[in-house]
């Protein structure tokens, strides 16, 4: 079944490049998470407040999430000993599958945690009886 296999096709092909060494990516670790109504994706993101981000559906009806940390003047002259969390600018492109409904995506962050909500379509079987003509 097609929503069984998008998981591996569009996360694990991303994150199991060897060109993205996980240790010194950029990326923000990600959990994807199904339940029977929905898919829920986890961006970590400390130190991220709501105005980071953009996420949108683009015109092919991906998810797109975008996010962009302004370094503030306090930043500017922090002089960091070691410094593992610092996402200035990070941009991915989600492949949904079919059954998400697209108009009721919802996205909050909290905790350091940016979590987007995929409800599935609620296709309720409706058994019409009806009788077809024979031509």
């Amino acid at each position: 079944m097609y929503r069984d296999n998008w998981l591996p096709e569009v996360f694990n092909d991303f994150f199991n490049n060897n060109n993205m060494p996980k240790p010194n990516a950029t990326a923000p670790a990600i959990n994807v998470l199904e339940s029977e109504g929905g898919y829920t994706v986890e961006l970590a993101v400390p130190g991220m407040q709501k105005e980071d981000f953009d996420v949108n559906i683009n015109a092919d009806g991906d998810l797109t999430i975008k996010m962009e940390k302004k370094e503030d003047e306090s930043e500017k002259n922090a002089h960091y000993l070691r410094r593992e969390f610092s996402y200035s600018k990070y941009e991915q492109t989600l492949i949904l599958p079919d059954d998400v409904d697209r108009d009721k995506i919802g996205a909050k962050v909290a905790n350091g945690v940016l979590t987007v909500t995929l409800p599935k379509i609620n296709r309720q079987e409706q058994k019409v009886s009806r009788t077809i003509e024979v031509g």
